[in-house]
């Protein structure tokens, strides 16, 4: 009897340990469904802050604690925006507005990216252009605004050069210090291998520099934007900004305010896109993300 007893329990054993499929799929249904709402509070933080203003805006314009001549509410800049957007005139500026920035960063940040790696890579260029590049950082990109208007009217030319300029020395800064910050051993291995410069620039140097890069990137998109508002300024015919002046001139603050929440939002939305090409770009990257 009690070697069958010891037959039954070693029989049982294994069995006795085995986890069960559907219990297990259970636990891991529990922690995924766990996980959902905490991830969902975490992207909504943000939005706490403005949702907040716009509720306290909204109740002292009902109250009659602002003067809404001045500060309209914000359902009433929303009314205009919504207007705005359903006669389509919102998305005529916009395109607009979006077409300047992105033909002023490409020209600007392309020529950035090119003399920054140049001058990373050689000190001759270095030595010849650096100097002259810093000298011309500090000049504020606002204060070329009627020189430009002068030596090319108030066409497109003008507005393109100043958005060109503002996002040149960002994308300059970041690229030359990338290029000069990368690991001499990874650069020494490229050599033991015999690659060529061209073959050292796009498989070791560029992709150890990308990190500082792409943050003088992102940087230089967002000066851009604020160049663009500033280059709309000036006696546009069509975008965002001309939006804004039109307002002005009507003295419709609700229209100037629902022009400056575009502004904001594109700017809010162009960031976000390029976060997550930064974070796709960078997987391979194991940096410190907060706690």
């Amino acid at each position: 009897m009690p070697d069958a007893d010891k037959t039954a329990s070693a029989a049982a054993g294994p069995a006795g340990n085995r986890r069960d499929p559907s219990a297990s799929a259970m636990q891991g249904n529990r922690s995924a469904g766990a996980r959902a709402p905490a991830a969902l509070l975490r992207h909504l933080a943000g939005f706490i802050i403005p949702v907040l203003i716009v509720v306290v805006w909204e109740t002292a314009a009902r109250i009659g604690a602002v003067n809404t001549l001045l500060l309209p509410a914000p359902s009433r800049v929303f009314l205009t925006l919504g207007q705005a957007a359903l006669d389509g005139s919102l998305w005529i500026n916009l395109a607009y507005s979006i077409r300047r920035w992105i033909l002023g960063f490409a020209i600007g940040g392309g020529l950035a990216l090119f003399l920054g790696a140049l001058n990373g890579l050689s000190l001759f260029s270095e030595r010849l252009s650096d100097t002259t590049v810093q000298m011309l950082r500090t000049v504020p990109f606002m204060g070329l605004t009627p020189l430009l208007v002068m030596w090319f009217g108030l066409g497109e030319t003008p507005k393109v050069i100043l958005i060109a300029v503002a996002s040149f020395f960002p994308v300059y800064i970041n690229t030359l210090a990338g290029v000069r910050n990368v690991n001499r051993g990874f650069v020494e291995v490229g050599q033991s291998f015999e690659f060529s410069k061209a073959e050292l620039l796009l498989r070791v140097i560029l992709p150890a520099a990308l990190p500082e890069i792409l943050t003088g990137i992102r940087y230089a998109l967002g000066i851009a934007w604020l160049a663009l508002v500033i280059a709309e300024l000036m006696a546009a015919q069509s975008g965002i900004g001309y939006w804004l002046m039109q307002g002005r001139e009507a003295v419709r603050v609700d229209v100037v305010l629902a022009s400056l929440i575009v502004f904001s939002l594109a700017g809010k939305l162009m960031d976000v896109a390029l976060r997550l090409i930064e974070a796709r770009v960078l997987h391979w990257r194991n940096a410190f993300s907060g706690s």
